[in-house]
């Protein structure tokens, strides 16, 4: 006999036959006798439970009498089953089995299953076992509710134990949606809570996982004041640290589209195989289906850590650099090609890599191995955990390397492409012509798929019968030619053959563009219409995606470049080609209402922007090349790609040949100011001087003054802004005036002339925002908050800031938003909300890391270090803040320098180190002068005044203390009290 307690009361035979059970009191009685699971029950307790206050005339024998029921009904159900109700010296016991147990049992094995699929499935199995609430009929039962409790927690447990182990299995979107409503049931159970953080997380919906860490934060510290567990603050802060171990975003493998046929069996040795190389390359002829296979790889092996495509031929051409392939990758993984770290772009995209588990498919290497072989080996060798997965006609040639060589498709295989592309049917009498052709075209997949295309047309029989005067290359060729040029560049031709003279103009036309183009670049690079364009899809010698974009399949671009210099068009259409993408980037409104367009549509183009100015280069026309990098000049800018544009502006200047001088002494201004951007602050003096030499436009005077910025020289900014400014207001330049005031409010600001920085950044703010410039709206609100800042209006600092941080989100300038959001940070800090602070500073710094953008996540860890500081963790702070050390003395410069040392020594001086406190300040005072900053040196002057009154050498610290406060006086500026709290200190030691 089996009982049902999980949902309403339920009885059934061992053959699966329904029991009822009429009686009211009957039903009771074995309600209670289940629920105390097989445990003996005092007669007395049992009259209690079932009556009450309300007694029969004579309790014991009407107990008797319905026990007396109980059994008659389970034994007229199953003979011998009276036995399970047993008689006990003061009560009843009934020894059953129910489905309680069974859930419990299930459950307890699913804890022990091996893999998350063995468990996920187990605890399913149990969680089935569920037909409602527990008890059901009896939830108002007092005797009900302690076992009711007991189950209802074993059922969360299990909905945690299977919610885990789906989450191992990657089902993060569904279980997201499946447990929200669970989390709002239970919402203190932090078990469960964790599994839908993470769900979220690795749904691609960080925001709401760190809401959910806050809804459970607030509600225990206003319900029940505690905090959350540790456990769950950790996994709180992995996700804001953007851990690998928290999961997120795992990578840009495409979804599959059709499906990959006859590589099974490869896909898993190639996984098996990746842990047991680093390194595999996938390399066969053209056309084989390296990348296919390449990507049915990554997406089986990618819930053991992120996966990543970067096509190398849609952003790269020969001759490029390791740099500019780390740079491609880079941008490939939404990572920053900037400053600061001081190594090269392959170090810093190690650097973010670092600490991640990842696959890298590195695609099309061929006709970059060289460079591609030397990143490869870089990242190899500085990041452990790395996997890399290359495509390429020939090996990388590197230490390490697995070759693994993709064969055509064996007969089977190759018959069911031909037909599954075709949209035929195999078996229906054409086994034999499906089976002649693919063996004709040795099984290689791009040729079986350019045949299908022609199946509709020619039918099975008419494409067999031309095989023989179309592919007699692909048999029939020389024996010492290499395989490509006798299989793929024979299929290719018989694809060219039938095309009209309009539609090959417009192919081979089509390969001189990188990464695809628009409609409006086919138009007027290649003289490709809408309809020309649409045969040559149909043909599938064209691919065309979002937008529309066309692009040409590998083989397909290559043979149309030959084709290109055959017909004697090369030079004639890659001139084209440049001139198209100068003009794109000439015309766009980098300045304007429609900055934030411009900037995706050149971000669309990066390929080509990039092969335009390849080809300038290579044909050795100077003019061309230097066009190009000046158009480009600004975007670069914007998107603070310092290395890319430093090395496209040498590369430019250093083709030989006759160039307009202007726009050699433009390409000399960009190169100079992007050096320094770069962190190249050597000689800075005479390299302006030069630059300037030869080009004295105010928009010089400016580029380099804001550059300079960076390094704080404030006498030669405000020189050159100056300049600038006087320049841009005689030519009535609206926007150059509101760049000039930008610059000239910064740097009043950090020499203590507030009137002038809240004078000049609302003007800018006004101008910019006439001209509808975003990015000069960013510069002055920066300056503004940190004016509101600085005189203790943080409610206006933090309006500036979230309206900078809305236009750098909006602009796609991630490394301005980072700033933007620490400088919040600082709001919240001054305001002492810690934890709003770390939040945001938190968030900052995970921007800078992905953007690799080093000046950025310095600020941001150092608010972090602020906060840790405050709280009294001394060691936490001093250690980020040391981290930082050597980089300011060597890349930020005094500014930065100044207060890293006057931080440190504050600490020094909290712990009674005054030797160490004193060394710290003076050193950070030396710094603060060579600024010229006057705060800057009155925060220097406080540290010393803490430090010598810890001395005991309280006249000189009184002294110092007067000298400060006169310094902020002056400045117009004197410390709010929220930034009171060293000053305080030490006034009260001196007494």
């Amino acid at each position: 006999m089996r009982f049902g307690v999980l949902g309403p009361l339920e009885v059934r035979t061992e053959d699966g036959r329904l029991v009822p059970v009429p009686d009211r009191k009957v039903r009771a009685l074995l309600a209670d006798l289940l629920a105390h699971a097989g445990r003996a029950i005092p007669a007395d307790r049992l009259v209690d439970d079932l009556w009450g206050d309300a007694l029969p005339a004579d309790p014991v024998a009407t107990l008797r009498a319905r026990v007396s029921q109980l059994r008659r009904t389970l034994e007229d159900a199953e003979p011998g089953a009276r036995a399970l109700v047993e008689t006990l010296p003061h009560g009843y016991r009934l020894a059953a089995r129910t489905d309680a147990l069974d859930f419990a049992d299930l459950a307890g094995r699913a804890a022990d299953e091996p893999g998350p699929a063995a468990r996920a499935a187990r605890f399913a199995e149990a969680l089935a076992l569920w037909r409602g609430p527990a008890f059901a009929d009896f939830a108002d039962a007092p005797f009900a509710a302690p076992e009711i409790a007991r189950l209802d927690e074993l059922r969360l447990a299990a909905l945690e134990g299977r919610a885990e182990a789906r989450l191992e299995l990657g089902e993060d979107a569904a279980l997201a949606a499946e447990l929200r409503g669970l989390v709002d049931e239970h919402p203190f159970r932090e078990r469960l809570r964790a599994a839908h953080m993470r769900a979220l997380y690795r749904a691609g919906r960080p925001a709401e996982a760190l809401a959910a860490y806050d809804d459970l934060r607030v509600r225990l510290r206003d319900d029940l004041g505690l905090d959350p567990s540790p456990a769950l603050a950790a996994l709180h802060a992995s996700m804001l640290r953007r851990d690998p171990a928290a999961g997120g975003p795992r990578g840009n493998i495409p979804a599959d589209v059709a499906p990959l046929v006859g590589r099974d069996a490869a896909v898993r040795e190639l996984a098996a195989l990746l842990e047991e190389s680093r390194l595999v390359t996938l390399h066969g002829m053209g056309g084989v289906g390296k990348t296919r296979l390449a990507v049915a790889v990554a997406r089986a092996v990618r819930d053991r850590g992120e996966a990543w495509l970067v096509r190398l031929d849609e952003g790269l051409e020969a001759g490029a650099t390791a740099d500019d392939a780390a740079s491609f990758a880079a941008g490939v993984l939404g990572l920053r090609d900037d400053a600061g770290s001081g190594g090269g772009p392959a170090a810093r995209l190690g650097e973010a890599l670092g600490g991640r588990r990842a696959l890298l498919v590195l695609d099309n290497c061929e006709h970059v191995a060289e460079p591609v072989a030397r990143l490869a080996a870089a990242l190899l060798r500085d990041v452990p955990d790395l996997r890399v997965l290359a495509t390429s006609r020939e090996p990388l040639a590197i230490s390490g390397e697995r070759l693994w060589t993709v064969p055509p498709l064996d007969a089977r295989a190759a018959a069911a492409l031909l037909a599954e592309r075709a949209g035929l049917i195999p078996g229906q009498g054409n086994a034999k012509a499906i089976a002649a052709v693919c063996d004709r075209l040795d099984g290689v997949p791009l040729a079986l798929e350019l045949a299908a295309t022609r199946v509709r047309a020619l039918g099975l029989a008419g494409l067999a019968e031309r095989l023989d005067d179309r592919f007699r290359l692909l048999s029939s060729g020389a024996r010492d030619a290499p395989p490509r040029q006798r299989t793929l560049r024979a299929l290719i031709d018989w694809s060219w053959e039938p095309l009209d003279e309009r539609e090959r103009a417009a192919l081979r036309r089509l390969a001189v563009h990188a990464g695809g183009c628009t409609l409006d670049a086919a138009e007027a690079v290649c003289g490709a219409g809408v309809e020309t364009l649409a045969s040559l899809v149909d043909r599938s010698l064209v691919v065309a995606g979002e937008g529309p974009r066309y692009r040409l399949l590998e083989t397909v671009a290559a043979y149309g470049a030959e084709r290109l210099r055959e017909a004697g068009e090369q030079e004639r259409v890659r001139r084209r080609h440049a001139k198209y993408y100068i003009g794109l980037a000439d015309r766009a409104d980098l300045r304007g209402p429609g900055q934030r367009d411009a900037l995706r549509r050149l971000r669309a183009e990066t390929g080509n922007l990039r092969a335009a100015l390849d080809g300038a280069v290579r044909g050795g026309d100077a003019g061309l090349a230097l066009r190009l990098v000046n158009a480009m000049g600004w975007a670069w800018f914007l998107w603070g790609r310092a290395g890319e544009a430093r090395r496209a502006f040498e590369r430019a200047l250093a083709v030989p040949g006759a160039a307009d001088r202007s726009s050699a002494a433009r390409a000399r201004t960009w190169h100079t100011g992007f050096a320094m951007l770069d962190g190249d602050g050597a000689d800075r003096d005479e390299r302006v001087r030069e630059a300037l030499a030869a080009d004295g436009d105010p928009w010089a005077h400016w580029f380099l003054g804001f550059v300079r910025a960076g390094f704080g020289d404030l006498e030669p900014i405000g020189g050159l802004t100056a300049r600038a400014l006087d320049g841009f207001r005689a030519r009535g330049d609206a926007w150059g005036e509101a760049a000039a005031l930008a610059v000239r409010a910064a740097q009043a600001l950090s020499a203590g002339d507030l009137a002038r920085a809240e004078g000049d950044g609302e003007r800018a703010l006004l101008l910019f925002g006439a001209a509808g410039d975003r990015w000069g709206r960013l510069q002055a609100t920066e300056t503004l908050g940190l004016l509101a800042e600085v005189t203790g209006d943080y409610a206006r600092a933090r309006d500036l800031h979230e309206s900078g941080l809305r236009d750098a989100e909006e602009l796609g300038l991630w490394a301005e938003a980072s700033g933007r959001l620490a400088r919040l940070g600082r709001v919240a800090l001054l305001e002492g909300d810690l934890d709003g602070a770390d939040d945001l500073h938190e968030r900052g710094r995970r921007l800078a890391v992905r953007e690799s953008h080093r000046r950025m996540e310095h600020f941001a860890e150092v608010g972090l270090a602020l906060a840790a500081r405050r709280r009294g963790n001394l060691d936490e702070a001093e250690a980020i803040l040391r981290r930082w050390l050597g980089w300011c003395r060597d890349i930020d410069g005094a500014p930065g320098l100044a207060f890293l040392l006057a931080e440190l020594g504050f600490i020094a001086e909290l712990r009674g180190d005054a030797g160490r406190a004193l060394d710290l300040h003076t050193e950070g005072l030396a710094a603060a002068r060579a600024t010229g900053h006057p705060r800057a040196v009155a925060l220097a002057q406080e540290g010393l005044a803490g430090a010598l009154s810890l001395a005991g050498r309280r006249a000189e610290a009184a002294e110092a203390l007067a000298a400060a406060s006169r310094a902020r006086a002056a400045a117009g500026a004197p410390l709010p009290e929220a930034e009171r709290g060293d000053v305080d200190r030490i006034a009260a030691r001196l007494g």
